[in-house]
């Protein structure tokens, strides 16, 4: 008798499993192909530009150190070299799922940056596009995403669900715009706003900490009582005498603001820019680098083993999602006294719902969900620039854009990925 007669019959469940495994590892070079074909032969095939046309490309503004002369592409030959990149992209994508090995990062990075030129090289055919202003621009819509996205990580990595960022982020701009019109200092606006995201901040934690209830519910309907209560005052209470706040200007840091490119969009920022910079480190440094930071992570994936060891979890967990709500409150803060000024209803326009799939895509990590609010910052940006200079994608779908994107980042790329392991689930020391 054989080893081989020896082994057990396939089962269905083991077939059924043998099938989702293949499936999940032929997905994305079988979209990575779609999404090849799709640039070939839709924009620059069906669809191509009409005659011989060129997409120009500003790569420079009037203060740069180095004046870098615009970039002229020809519109359909360049598209098809970007299709043929993506090709080999996909060919090498699909080495590595008939190895059974992991796919490199950079792969799919590079892949989506070729895909984003090669949209921009057929949206802005015959016409031309600042790239300073795409980059400065999708910083701005970027800022309060990074802040709820922070949020999000200290208060989920501590193992509390916030969905209330939404509520944090719109109680931090209305306490700005209010508290700045009627003192007149925008510094003492901004210790109002993080006062505001911290207080929506300590009801979840107490109601999801302390009383233990469904945290998903608690954020819900903290988000519903700050839309509800913010468009009340704005509409029975706040007048122009309230509602009138200065604006921080914008700082130009000498010779960094200079520098072309990435100058005018990292160094010609306001306070609330620069203090988002900070944050950022001060949150990745201390989550990563640091005791508490342990602490905190422990206490997010098994708080039973924190609690062992001396760790007190409730009071870990309260302070983290109060420190994630002043985060949230300085990033509700830029939509008043950082750009707009006057406060109106609904402002934050679901950026807290962003932030959490940011925070889902960025896989809990600080930098990670930067660069994932800086994503779905540059599509909310080019949504609008394509609309300025007449692009021939339909209005309709420059208006879906963020969302699609948003939609595809977290189920698409982020559906397998996994978060804190204590994430929502309440803790009853024994």
């Amino acid at each position: 008798m054989t080893a081989a007669t020896l082994e057990p019959a396939p089962t269905p469940a083991t077939s059924r499993e043998h099938t989702r495994a293949l499936v999940r590892r032929y997905a994305a070079p079988v979209l990575m192909l779609l999404g090849a074909l799709a640039v070939l032969l839709g924009l620059f095939g069906a669809a191509q530009p009409p005659g011989e046309v060129s997409s120009a490309f500003l790569l420079a503004t009037g203060s740069d150190f180095v004046q870098l002369p615009p970039l002229s592409l020809p519109t359909v030959a360049s598209g098809i070299a970007a299709g043929i990149v993506l090709l080999a992209i996909t060919a090498v994508a699909t080495v590595f799922a008939i190895r059974g090995s992991r796919r490199p990062r950079g792969l799919a990075v590079g892949y989506v940056l070729v895909a984003v030129v090669a949209l921009l090289i057929w949206a802005v055919a015959d016409k031309e596009l600042s790239i300073p202003a795409l980059l400065a621009g999708s910083l701005a819509f970027a800022v309060p995403l990074v802040y709820g996205s922070l949020a999000g990580v200290l208060s989920e990595r501590s193992g509390v669900v916030n969905i209330a960022i939404e509520g944090q982020l719109l109680s931090g701009a209305f306490c700005a715009a209010v508290i700045g019109t009627l003192t007149g200092n925008l510094f003492v606006a901004l210790i109002a706003a993080g006062i505001a995201g911290a207080a929506v901040s300590i009801v979840l934690a107490v109601f999801a900490v302390r009383y233990l209830v469904d945290q998903v519910i608690v954020g819900v309907v903290l988000n519903v009582f700050v839309i509800g209560l913010t468009t009340f005052l704005h509409s029975n209470v706040l007048t122009p005498a309230t509602n009138s706040p200065p604006r921080f200007e914008r700082i130009a840091i000498p010779g960094l603001s200079q520098i072309p490119l990435v100058g005018p969009m990292l160094f010609n920022q306001t306070v609330v820019v620069y203090l988002m910079y900070l944050v950022l480190a001060i949150v990745t440094i201390a989550l990563f680098r640091t005791r508490w930071g342990l602490r905190v992570r422990a206490v997010g994936e098994h708080p039973q083993a924190a609690d062992t060891v001396g760790i007190n979890v409730a009071r870990t967990r309260l302070l983290s999602v109060l420190l994630g709500g002043v985060v949230a409150g300085l990033g509700g803060a830029y939509f008043t006294i950082g750009s707009v000024g006057a406060f109106s209803p609904e402002m934050t326009a679901g950026n807290g719902f962003i932030a959490l799939a940011a925070l889902i895509f960025g896989r809990w990590h600080p930098l990670y969900a930067a660069a994932a609010a800086l994503l779905f910052g540059f599509t909310r940006n080019l949504q609008s620039l394509l609309g300025i200079i007449g692009s021939p994608i339909p209005s309709q779908f420059l208006l879906m854009l963020p969302y699609v994107v948003t939609i595809i980042a977290v189920a698409g790329f982020a559906g397998r990925v996994r978060g804190p392991a204590a994430d929502g689930v309440p803790y009853v020391k024994s």
